[in-house]
């Protein structure tokens, strides 16, 4: 991947993006050194019967590490994620995701994010390598970049 990309937003993300009709929408805040969505999944985010499908909770886990690393000046995208996922993530449930940069080292940056049930259980966890890649483009809606800090 070239190293002159040029990252733009036009607010269709399917995680934060408000433009976009299929789309979680969601909203994000900074957190002390975390950055903060809370997301409670509805039948149709399901796989099994009660249970939220595996790639929506690895998607959010991605979109708080990818996020932060953005809203912090960092030009990157994702090049690596694992993904634990350790309980079931239950639908109807109210579940607080969080991510972290954990460390910068030139292009590379190393995150972390972890997903706890509204009762306090960690339902997943995630590590993920970011890559820097170029520069921000003008932005033609507000996502990444419409948060809050806490």
């Amino acid at each position: 991947m070239s190293s002159d990309i040029k990252l733009s937003d036009n607010s269709g993300c399917f995680v934060c993006g408000k433009n976009n009709p299929i789309g979680l929408k969601l909203d994000f805040a900074v957190e002390g050194d975390e950055y903060v969505t809370y997301f409670t999944p509805q039948v149709e985010h399901q796989g099994w019967v009660g249970i939220t499908h595996g790639g929506i909770v690895s998607t959010v886990l991605d979109e708080v590490m990818a996020g932060y690393v953005y809203i912090l000046g960092h030009h990157a995208v994702t090049a690596e994620i694992t993904v634990r996922l350790k309980r079931p993530t239950r639908t109807g449930h109210k579940i607080r995701f969080a991510g972290r940069m954990e460390s910068v080292n030139g292009r590379v940056i190393h995150c972390t994010a972890t997903a706890v049930d509204e009762d306090g259980t960690l339902v997943a966890d995630a590590t993920g390598v970011m890559v820097k890649v170029g520069t921000h483009a003008a932005r033609e809606g507000q996502s990444h970049s419409d948060f809050q800090v806490a």
